[in-house]
């Protein structure tokens, strides 16, 4: 499949995208400077969320709408405050669309609702992202699907039913391309419970691409996904940690942006073929092979011993598998140490 421009698949490297979401702290300046960063990184692509708070969930404190989880990074917050410190001003999502675009990064977003797809659609963007938290939502897949983009979708808490159902909609409402993530939706996430061996099985039953939404620390199980056949690498991103922000403690900085978009690169580029012998890069190296050569002097007619050759450095001599198809045999001419054992010496 391609999204604008760059093609995504097992032939070519991942596409890695940089999620900005909350960590601007509410400002511009900061969101511009996070997409310069995820530029310099190396990142491929820059992605926002666009929702507001009322948008999102009801302006209610106490009950369903409090986050009582203690494990929670927002414990004891309500839903709407929440959202109203995270969300995207929607007037800064053509400057932060612009930006990334003139630093060669592919610009889209996350819609929570039908008025968040009209508004990106009146930005043209290439693609579209769903949600963990919405990838029950069928409605709203239903029309992002409508636009006949390419859609990205994080199965986090999803069962494979529900991945289903998705899929189905997304692809009955005109969607052909469509990217499903390995996600686990706990932040931050343990590598303990990414199961990243599912992303071939979603690929395999989906007949999609298959990547990872990660929200683990560091980029070790990001590039081990790339080994299953992750095409597409999610990740949060922020300049800085301990600037704080809503999504800061789960995000990457700069430096391991670029580490994960370098190392998830090498990472395909070694997966390769099925190889067996020597590589074409391999060949000057056969020379450091063992192989048998006389360790004295000796003269012509002189029956071999196995204590008259050995196995050593370099690889010019007949290999070690023949020697004892050597020792026995008489020697043509002399032989002087140092010298390869070659079948037309004997």
């Amino acid at each position: 499949m391609i999204i604008a421009g760059r093609r995504i698949g097992t032939d070519h490297p991942p596409f890695v995208i940089a999620e900005l979401s909350g960590n601007h702290n509410g400002s511009l300046t900061r969101a511009l400077e996070i997409v310069d960063a995820a530029a310099d990184s190396g990142a491929h692509a820059l992605k926002i969320q666009t929702y507001t708070a009322d948008t999102m969930t009801l302006d209610i404190r106490d009950g369903d709408f409090l986050i009582s989880d203690p494990k929670s990074p927002w414990a004891g917050r309500t839903l709407y405050d929440l959202y109203q410190e995270a969300h995207t001003p929607w007037d800064w999502h053509g400057p932060i669309f612009e930006r990334a675009r003139a630093r060669g990064m592919i610009a889209f977003s996350t819609p929570f609702d039908h008025t968040a797809v009209d508004f990106l659609e009146s930005l043209d963007v290439p693609c579209y992202k769903i949600a963990s938290f919405e990838n029950t939502d069928l409605p709203l897949i239903r029309r992002v699907a409508a636009t006949g983009k390419p859609l990205i979708v994080s199965t986090g808490m999803a069962s494979l039913a529900e991945i289903d159902a998705l899929v189905r909609t997304a692809r009955e409402s005109g969607c052909n391309d469509i990217v499903l993530l390995k996600c686990t939706s706990s932040y931050p996430a343990s590598p303990v419970n990414s199961n990243i061996r599912t992303i071939p099985m979603l690929r395999e039953a989906f007949r999609c691409e298959a990547g990872l939404s990660d929200h683990t620390l560091g980029v070790g199980v990001a590039v081990a996904s790339v080994a299953l056949g992750a095409t597409v690498i999610e990740k949060h991103f922020t300049l800085s940690r301990a600037d704080g922000g809503v999504d800061a403690a789960f995000s990457l900085e700069p430096a391991e942006m670029r580490s994960l978009v370098q190392e998830t690169e090498r990472a395909w580029q070694g997966l390769g073929a099925v190889a067996f012998g020597t590589g074409e890069s391999e060949s000057g190296s056969k020379v450091f092979r063992r192989s048998l050569y006389f360790v004295r002097d000796l003269p012509a007619g002189h029956v071999l011993k196995h204590d008259d050759i050995r196995a050593i450095r370099p690889g010019h001599g007949l290999p070690p598998s023949v020697a004892d198809m050597v020792v026995g045999r008489a020697l043509r001419a002399s032989a002087r140490r140092g010298m390869p054992v070659s079948w037309k010496c004997l």
